[in-house]
This record gives C-alpha cells, sequence and structure tokens, in this order.
C-alpha cells in the first residue's frame, strides 16, 4: 500500500529496494498501477505499507498508526 497515492483500485508490487551509495537516498520500486497498467513508480520506503486485513478500508484510514516498512521492515532492506 502506497500512503498519499489515491488511485482508485491500484494494485502495486514490490520490484526493488534502491540505495544511492552516492548521497544515501532510498526509494522502493513498484509496478502496477490500475488494473491492466504495468507503470513502474518510486516512492520513499516511509510512504510504503504492508497490505494487513480487509481491503475495504480506504488507503488514507488504513495507514492512521501503522508503521511503514522503513520503520518496521517486514524483510531487510539492506
Amino acid at each position: 500500500m502506497v500512503s498519499g497515492l489515491s488511485m482508485r483500485g491500484a494494485n502495486w508490487e514490490f520490484r526493488a529496494h534502491v540505495r544511492n551509495r552516492h548521497n544515501g537516498d532510498e526509494s522502493v520500486e513498484v509496478v502496477g498501477g490500475r488494473p491492466g497498467a504495468r507503470a513502474i513508480r518510486s516512492f520513499g520506503p516511509d510512504r510504503i505499507f504492508a497490505v494487513t486485513g480487509s481491503r475495504k478500508r480506504g488507503a488514507a484510514r488504513a495507514t492512521v498508526g501503522e508503521l511503514s516498512l522503513a520503520d518496521a521492515p517486514r524483510l531487510p532492506l539492506g
């Protein structure tokens, strides 16, 4: 789930965790979008949240009080 991105019906799949060795910036690449789309987008790790529970909740409400993958990674990003 991507925080701050309101695209109704969009699905995103993890593609890569990228770390720039020169300036220390990190991003998470995802692929997907609306049904049938295969767009590649990059977001900061602080905007990526694991999908938990029912998908009926709104994206904005789903991230309230939850830790992003930058704060509580499910897998090591390094």
